[in-house]
């Protein structure tokens, strides 16, 4: 006879569903993807767990989130507090680098919904007696579960509440907290659910969330103009980018440059005999990525490079770009790793109407891809070897994804320090799948973010938007490919606005110097975020005693940025109303009450004025006056009240970075600083 709907539905479900588990754990954050991809801490980071834990019926339920670093085999064990809603939280805190997981697990508490139950009907005066004995069951049973004291403490218990006593000594021992504790202590988890993901962290050390970059030609470091700069001149530069503040400088590519094709200055497509070429054109006879171009030194200079920058910690960053000269080693060694015309010759990069004659990308869909993998993966483990373990990563999304995932976590594997920096000026969903791959960190769109509301809808997304759990935000005013039409018209105050604000706004920032400090805006051409006699082409040299330099405001800055935890993160931004659309004022706090406001003037030209209405919630004062110190521009001020008056003249300083100082109880209690 044919199975009947019910029969059938019964026999597909009964071996994959166990009837019991009636508790129900969906909507769990953070959780990207389903799981697919980690999130992101630093060291010392807590992780907070929120997820729906909900079942059939009224019973009361417990529900635990699990958390171990990958590879223990026992979980670590927290009870979640309901929010309401059935919405349930609990944190936990990663103590070391590597990777964690976490996942859940919920259960129906039969003994606190029983004692629920008895305590109402004891509220409107029922007989409880069998409820006594159905409660004593439930403590029995949970007697047989534990061990040791607790066994015989529960037992008692249980013949207490059978016993003849009279019935209010029962109850009120069957409803104590004492009670309540030592039973819960032993749950029956039979019919437990479990969520069915194991969800990951990858944690990184305190760099990848905070960190100030410093990007420099070697070549362009000579002290006299017309040589070509060496590491030895880069380490004599060492104590300048140090008094700066910069904790990572990043050198663009290293390696020898080709000749074939070569691109001269202002990226002229016939270059002259003393043209140097771009150092992102890799490779010649002088050998490939992990070839040195000998006018720069040798890998000794380089590691000595390395570790004089580390004893004024410092730590220096290389370039990984993945592609080659027309020159290099691999070209004619490995032809099956390129790309080739109808004509037979390899093809150069291009992006319509630009081309790149200088470069060949790889053919990552070559049949070779496989050992093309392997190869690249042996540049970043050669770099690892001369003490590197930060890479900046020029145009990611120009490579396979999953030539990303695989080269990041086989790395990460055996050096759970290396950080990477994703250089990826692409579409959003684009440069966040990269992050989720595994890049540490990611370049941003703020040096094209310059209005008010730019600002804030750009970064309220990066700071509070979900996409924050794997995306860490790296802001750049300028780099050798951006210079801004804000900052070509705006003159050095422009230069201080941005700098302020990448500063502030993001715990991660960098700028391309000495370009940046010595104000370098002349476009190639008007309309061109390209520099005139950009670096990239050609040799320069630069005045760093020059007096109208911004080197003095850039240490400040960076000085401000180290004592103070609240800039060494991002996720407590906070925009603050102000009246006038030229004024952007917002704060940013840690939980050691150290709070910072930042006011800005937006405007390069012209002086502007306004009321700033501050959350005294979110600056962590009541009402009444409280101090703020400009820490930028010196100076003290008594602020009344959450509404305040604010004057900025970009020819002067730009912005006010506050530091918001304990309330004060009157005038005479305040602080007047020079």
């Amino acid at each position: 006879m044919p199975e009947t709907p019910t029969s059938a539905r019964k026999s597909n479900l009964a071996p994959l569903l166990d009837g019991r588990r009636r508790v129900v754990i969906e909507s769990v954050f953070p959780e990207v993807d389903g799981g697919r991809f980690a999130i992101k801490r630093v060291v010392g980071e807590t992780v907070r767990v929120e997820a729906d834990v909900f079942s059939d019926g009224h019973e009361v339920l417990h529900c635990m989130l699990l958390h171990r670093r990958q590879g223990d085999r026992a979980w670590l064990e927290t009870p979640m507090e309901e929010l309401g809603n059935d919405r349930y939280t609990a944190t936990f805190v990663v103590g070391e680098q590597g990777v964690y997981e976490y996942t859940l697990t919920a259960w129906i508490e039969p003994y606190a919904t029983w004692a629920r139950g008895l305590g109402r009907k004891v509220e409107v005066g029922q007989d409880v007696s069998l409820d006594l004995v159905a409660g004593a069951d439930l403590v029995a049973a949970a007697a047989e579960r534990a061990t040791g004291v607790d066994a015989g403490a529960l037992s008692t218990l249980a013949n207490r509440l059978r016993s003849e006593e009279p019935i209010a000594v029962p109850v009120e021992l069957a409803l104590s907290e004492e009670t309540a504790s030592l039973v819960g202590t032993y749950p029956d988890r039979e019919h437990a659910t479990s969520y069915e993901r194991e969800l990951r962290v990858v944690v990184d050390r305190e760099r990848a969330r905070f960190s100030n970059w410093y990007e420099l030609f070697p070549r362009s470091a000579a002290e006299e103009p017309g040589r070509h700069g060496t590491f030895a001149d880069v380490e004599r530069r060492l104590p300048y980018v140090a008094q700066l503040g910069f904790d990572v400088l990043y050198l663009p590519p290293i390696h020898p440059v080709g000749r074939t094709m070569r691109k001269g200055r202002n990226n002229a497509l016939v270059p002259e005999p003393e043209d140097v070429g771009s150092p992102w054109a890799i490779g010649a006879e002088e050998g490939g990525h992990t070839a040195i171009h000998p006018d720069l030194g040798t890998l000794e200079d380089f590691r000595r490079l390395v570790a004089a920058a580390e004893r004024r910690g410092i730590e220096v960053a290389l370039d990984l770009a993945f592609q080659c000269s027309p020159d290099h080693p691999w070209v004619s060694e490995h032809p099956e790793w390129f790309k080739h015309r109808p004509d037979g010759s390899v093809q150069y990069a291009e992006n319509p109407p630009k081309r790149y004659e200088d470069i060949y990308p790889f053919d990552f869909e070559s049949e070779a891809w496989w050992e093309l993998w392997q190869a690249l993966l042996g540049i970043v483990r050669y770099w690892i070897e001369q003490g590197v373990r930060i890479f900046r990563v020029d145009n990611p999304h120009t490579k396979p994804f999953a030539f990303w995932e695989w080269l990041i976590g086989e790395v990460k594997r055996e050096f759970e320090e290396v950080i990477f920096l994703s250089e990826a000026f692409t579409r959003p969903k684009v440069m966040a799948r990269l992050a989720k791959l595994g890049f540490t960190q990611s370049y941003t769109y703020f040096a094209w973010r310059n209005t008010k509301h730019e600002l804030i809808e750009y970064f309220n997304e990066l700071a509070r938007g979900r996409q924050r759990e794997f995306f860490r935000p790296n802001v750049w005013p300028n780099t050798p490919d951006i210079l801004t039409e804000y900052v070509q018209h705006g003159g050095r105050p422009a230069f201080v606005t941005r700098l302020v604000l990448a500063a502030t706004l993001a715990a991660s920032y960098g700028i391309y110097g000495p370009a940046f400090e010595l104000c370098e805006n002349r476009p190639r051409e008007p309309g061109s975020e390209e520099y005139l006699d950009s670096e990239k082409y050609q040799l320069r040299h630069w005045d760093l005693a020059r007096p109208d330099s911004l080197s003095e405001l850039v240490a400040r800055i960076n000085a401000i940025r180290r004592e103070n935890r609240a800039l060494q993160s991002d996720w407590s931004l906070v925009f603050h109303h102000t009246d006038n659309e030229q004024l952007l004022a917002y704060s940013k706090s840690d939980e050691r009450s150290n709070v910072v406001l930042c006011v800005v003037n937006l405007d390069p030209y012209h002086r502007q004025s306004g009321f700033v209405d501050v959350s005294l919630a979110h600056l962590g004062i009541g009402e009444g006056p409280f101090q703020v110190q400009d820490l930028l521009g010196g100076g003290s001020f008594l602020w009344q009240g959450p509404r305040n008056y604010v004057e900025l003249d970009p020819g002067v300083l730009p912005a006010h970075v506050f530091a918001v100082r304990q309330r004060v109880r009157s005038e005479r209690d305040f602080d007047y600083f020079s």
